[in-house]
């Protein structure tokens, strides 16, 4: 009876956790942030301890899960809609390399050494530190990398948001070297006086991209 108990446990709270990391969606699982790994961690700590204490309601685990699934969901509704709350919990990307000189202040911020990004350059299968252009230290912890284009012999550049969900990414500006004057007067000669209704934009080798938002059905 003990080992039945176990059983029908374990496939109850694999369905449940399954069913949860489903819904949180496939970002989740591509790519972990602080609070992605602390969410899987305890779904598992929760999960083995209710298999162990096989005497314990199973509602007594599934309803911290699902109070967890609601935190997640919660954080990523808030985080879609504040900048802010964004960085403070998931934190932003840091150019590791940029124009082809490495940032050690950069490094030193994140707490990562010069072993971990060639051990990284490599696995991006990077032979020579001096063919590369930006490398950026995602959230996640992966690093992204653009090399230069030396047939072109000029400098690659990496698409940087200035406008999210109508929200100036000031620290993008400076990156950039622009000013906010000058993203509002750009924008203004192409139509767009309502930062509100634009959903994301860039500037890039002389470009903008901009995205409106979809107007409500």
């Amino acid at each position: 009876m003990e080992y039945f108990t176990i059983g029908w446990k374990t496939i109850i709270l694999y369905l449940v956790i399954l069913g949860i990391f489903r819904f949180m969606g496939k970002r989740e699982i591509g790519e972990l942030s602080v609070l992605d790994l602390v969410i899987f961690i305890m779904l598992g700590e929760l999960a083995a301890v209710a298999i162990e204490n096989h005497k314990e309601p199973i509602a007594h685990t599934i309803l911290p899960m699902l109070i967890l699934l609601v935190i997640q969901v919660l954080f990523a509704f808030i985080s879609l809609k504040n900048p802010t709350f964004r960085k403070i919990i998931d934190g932003a990307p840091s150019i590791i390399i940029r124009r082809g000189r490495i940032d050690e202040k950069a490094m030193k911020k994140q707490r990562y050494n010069f072993d971990d990004l060639l051990m990284q350059l490599r696995q991006k299968d990077i032979n020579n530190i001096a063919d590369v252009e930006y490398a950026i230290l995602e959230t996640s912890g992966e690093l992204s990398i653009i090399k230069k284009d030396n047939k072109k012999k000029q400098k690659q550049t990496f698409t940087l948001p200035l406008i999210v969900d109508g929200n100036i990414y000031k620290e993008n500006l400076a990156t950039r070297n622009v000013s906010e004057t000058w993203l509002r007067r750009e924008l203004r000669k192409r139509g767009h006086t309502d930062l509100k209704n634009i959903s994301f934009c860039s500037f890039q080798d002389g470009e903008f991209f901009i995205d409106l938002k979809e107007d409500p059905e």
